[in-house]
């Protein structure tokens, strides 16, 4: 299942910032829950960002609060990470996932999502 595009990756200075962009097609095309997810190199995939359709609920993950923001244009079914503030330690493969879960609690959990991007690469040199 290849329904979710991401776009925005790449290379970024200490203190900069990137945007990244996740677009939905075919089957999560109507999905209520997207969120992102990331997995530095030997760790665990952990949630950064997620943001409900619905009632337009957001959730910022306790490592990236304050400097990373996640908003959903919903007539193109894409959901975007803005990222600033960038430290070495964001360093990791970004994932856009989607899901149909209804409640903001739940975009947590990677449990929540049915389709899963390909990832995008977010590398920060200092």
């Amino acid at each position: 299942q290849v329904g979710l595009v991401e776009s925005g990756g790449g290379l970024a200075q200490a203190g900069g910032s990137l945007r990244l962009s996740c677009a939905a097609s075919g089957r999560t095309f109507t999905a209520n829950a997207m969120g992102w997810f990331r997995a530095a190199p030997g760790k665990d995939r952990e949630f950064v960002a997620g943001t409900l359709k619905s009632t337009g609920s957001t959730d910022v993950g306790t490592a990236v609060k304050g400097r990373f923001t996640i908003a959903r244009d919903n007539d193109k079914n894409t959901v975007y990470l803005q990222m600033d503030r960038l430290e070495v330690e964001v360093t990791a493969v970004y994932y856009c996932a989607a899901g149909s879960v209804t409640q903001s609690f739940l975009l947590r959990r990677s449990s929540s999502y049915h389709s899963w991007g390909q990832g995008t690469q977010v590398t920060v040199s200092s």
